[in-house]
């Protein structure tokens, strides 16, 4: 049986490591959706909360945190999560992607 587009960005998503962030991009790559950011977007927006999902590892292309127009709040604790976890972010919500950008070894599968 074939898994929803939710279910793959979800268990990609899961894949990554504490300490680590990726785009929305990377991740509908990794999957074989590619050019389908935004849909990875709305999905991780769909994720209900709490989920031990690691959706705060989950950045726009330019490293920010992004998902706050869906869910109120979700901005600061996806700001907190992500500090708990070592990673600096600004008041201005950047992070320095280069330096905690993921690199999957193998793809995730369909």
């Amino acid at each position: 049986m074939e898994r929803s587009f939710d279910q793959r960005v979800w268990r990609a998503v899961a894949q990554i490591p504490p300490g680590r962030l990726a785009t929305y991009g990377q991740i509908a790559e990794l999957i074989g959706a590619y050019g389908c950011a935004r849909q990875v977007g709305w999905a991780l927006r769909r994720l209900p909360l709490p989920s031990e999902v690691p959706w705060q590892r989950v950045v726009n292309a330019q490293g920010r945190i992004s998902l706050s127009l869906s869910r109120e709040g979700s901005d600061w604790m996806q700001r907190d999560l992500l500090i708990a976890e070592g990673i600096p972010v600004d008041a201005d919500g950047r992070l320095p992607l280069a330096q905690y950008r993921w690199s999957p070894g193998a793809s995730c599968g369909g």
